[in-house]
């Protein structure tokens, strides 16, 4: 078999690091697995196959009211292994590397492929599509995060956040470490390593007593743990966001605009992502079948997949089926340019793998973005949301309906907070009605945008 990757340009930290491991020890082991797997595939009759595997491990721990409740150590190595028998395929998994248990996955995944109906759309990816350059994305951060050090961070944070008096109790802090190294190979002769490493804290604070208590939190994640806010910051933020919250009152049902914050927006295009996803669109289970070059969003709105992003949460160089990815356009002047395609949901429709098999790499929100400490005049009187709840979307329908709380505003001064509220209406018809993005973009998850302005939606109250 051979390799199509770089080892050199993959990565620039080799040996012993921080957690523990010799990441270039573990590479080969990874890459000696797959390769194995691979070719019992062959001699077990497979016309194709493809194998991952992992090594992942991190350390979470939490403090709730100055007491240590838990500290949590993984380290786990698996394995999976997919074969095609013609058109048939066959999937197996093992939590264990050892060469008995690769050599069962393998047999296991034969077996299923001999009982298991054709179907013309499996097999790999198309050979020519491989990732061949792997560019540093700088995802590897490795720190000795021991617990003694993580724990020291989740007091910091409480402390921070109970300051106030009026913080009645606490939820808890937590502080959590994480890396992983994944080796995919497939008998087209790919072979590609990923590798991460992720820092989060969090903070859950309550406010009130009686028949108005308040809670709320904040938290922060990032690749490098030197990218946190700092503990104190993240506590003191959830002490804040909690204390806003007390006093909440109802609303009666009416009509207004709706002002959705960062961390909420993102969620919002998550939906849009997932009508436009493969699996959604060859079952018939997307509002959004059929609506390449449709103007969806308005026309200064761009959506751009960046899979490069340095230390970007969806950084990579090739996705889950070791397809090369590459910058695009979703959305380009509010205009649906493509999908969201693995090859198997690609050929089921008559199209091409768009390289995200797994998903979207770094969506990115642009165009004319206001400032962010605008967007509340830009409201002018309406619903400012924070938190959305509930499961109420249909991606069939678009129709949108779910629970809420945030803030009531009126001549863009916030009035007071608002609870026990629902807010509905058709996604497509929200798309269209966003008049203001704001430039406050939350870039701690795969979806980066600021808060996002939409015309008049129905909020349903008392």
């Amino acid at each position: 078999m051979t390799e199509k990757h770089n080892p050199e340009q993959q990565s620039n930290n080799h040996g012993p690091n921080n957690h523990g491991i010799d990441r270039d020890a573990e590479y080969a082991l990874l890459e000696s697995r797959v390769a194995e797997a691979l070719d019992l595939a062959r001699q077990g009759g497979a016309d194709q196959a493809e194998a991952s595997a992992s090594l992942q491990g991190g350390l979470n721990t939490t403090v709730r009211l100055g007491e240590v409740e838990t500290i949590e150590h993984t380290r786990d190595r698996g394995l999976s292994v997919t074969v095609y028998l013609g058109r048939s395929k066959g999937h197996a998994s093992s939590a264990d590397l050892s060469v008995e248990s690769l050599r069962a996955s393998v047999g296991h995944a034969l077996d299923i492929a001999r009982f298991t109906a054709d179907d013309a759309c499996n097999g790999l990816a198309d050979e020519s599509r491989m990732a061949t350059d792997f560019p540093d994305l700088d995802l590897w951060h490795p720190v000795a995060l021991d617990a003694e050090r993580a724990i020291d961070r989740c007091l910091r944070m409480e402390e921070a956040g109970r300051a106030d008096p009026l913080i009645t109790n606490s939820e808890g802090a937590s502080v959590s470490g994480s890396f992983g190294l994944t080796v995919l190979g497939n008998s087209h002769g790919f072979m590609g390593r990923g590798e991460g490493t992720r820092y989060g804290q969090s903070c859950v604070l309550i406010a009130g007593s009686g028949g108005d208590m308040q809670r709320d939190y904040w938290f922060d994640s990032q690749r490098s743990i030197d990218d946190l806010e700092s503990a104190e910051l993240t506590g003191r933020h959830a002490a804040e966001r909690t204390l806003q919250r007390v006093g909440a009152r109802k609303l009666t049902t009416r009509k207004a605009p709706v002002l959705f914050a960062p961390e909420i927006a993102r969620g919002l295009l998550g939906h849009f992502i997932g009508a436009v996803s493969g699996g959604a669109l060859y079952r018939n289970s997307s509002f959004l079948k059929d609506s390449l070059g449709e103007t969806l969003f308005p026309t200064w709105l761009d959506l751009l997949e960046r899979p490069f992003l340095p230390r970007g949460a969806g950084s990579t160089a090739f996705d889950g089926e070791g397809v090369a990815v590459k910058d695009r356009a979703l959305v380009e002047q509010g205009v649906l340019q493509g999908y969201v395609l693995s090859s198997y949901a690609a050929r089921r429709l008559g199209m091409e793998s768009t390289g995200n098999a797994g998903g979207v790499h770094n969506l990115c929100l642009s165009g004319q973005l206001q400032p962010g400490d605008s967007m509340l005049k830009q409201l002018g009187t309406g619903l400012l949301v924070t938190e959305v709840m509930g499961q109420g979307v249909r991606l069939v329908t678009g129709d949108y309906s779910r629970g809420a709380a945030g803030f009531w505003v009126e001549n863009g001064e916030i009035q007071y907070p608002v609870e026990e509220v629902t807010i509905a209406g058709n996604l497509r018809n929200m798309f269209g009605s966003i008049s203001a993005a704001g430039d406050d973009i939350d870039t701690r998850g795969n979806i980066h945008c600021g808060s996002l302005l939409l015309d008049a939606l129905t909020i349903a109250g008392s």
